[in-house]
């Protein structure tokens, strides 16, 4: 049988890894919290940037439907 100072050595050492078992919980609470932040911030990155690139597209298309250069006018293939 075990006297008590090889218990309160076993009590102990629980005690420490359950210390550290906690820490490490919480540590990895914290990282989890900061990734599910940086996620958000990419995500509202990424719908303002699509609604940009609607607007360009849109205003390229714009630009390039009032500009001669890119008409296709049935005038130029008959001459060929």
């Amino acid at each position: 049988m075990s006297s008590d100072g090889d218990g309160d050595m076993e009590n102990q050492a629980e005690l420490e890894e359950k210390t550290r078992l906690i820490n490490q919980v919480l540590e990895l609470q914290h990282t989890l919290e900061d990734l599910s932040s940086r996620v958000d911030a990419v995500k509202e990155e990424n719908l303002k940037l699509k609604s940009e690139n609607q607007v360009l597209g849109q205003y390229i298309e714009n630009l390039m439907s009032a500009s001669s250069v890119f008409q296709t006018t049935d005038t130029k293939s008959k001459r060929k």
